[in-house]
């Protein structure tokens, strides 16, 4: 079993920034992959960013440029910063983990930008 838990979510004026936090826990050898989705009220959730073990990245064009997704290994760690943030970022951000082939989720963190 495997727990994630997210923070640094909140409220920001637009153009500001946040950095959000997701630690993993549990029974972990190995997590091939982390990532950050969002959902807005009303929309489907949808991928932000992802990145591998070995550092490969990937991101939604709507944040390339503002958003950068980041991990510690040793401390089975994903960050995401958000600069530039837009009142269309608001949304609950969730991070996953996949491990062998079970996709974890985390309980999700508030992003609230104001414009």
């Amino acid at each position: 079993q495997v727990q994630l838990v997210e923070s640094g979510g909140g409220l920001v004026q637009a153009g500001g920034s946040l950095r959000l936090s997701c630690a993993a826990s549990g029974s972990i050898v190995r997590i091939p992959a982390m990532g950050w989705y969002r959902q807005a009220p009303g929309k489907q959730r949808e991928l932000v960013a992802t990145i591998t073990s070995r550092g490969s990245t990937n991101y939604a064009d709507s944040v390339k440029g503002r958003f950068t997704i980041s991990r510690d290994n040793a401390k089975n760690t994903v960050y995401l910063q958000m600069n530039s943030l837009k009142p269309e970022d608001t949304a609950v951000y969730y991070c996953n983990a996949l491990v062998g082939s079970i996709m974890y989720w985390g309980q999700g963190t508030q992003v609230t930008v104001s414009s």
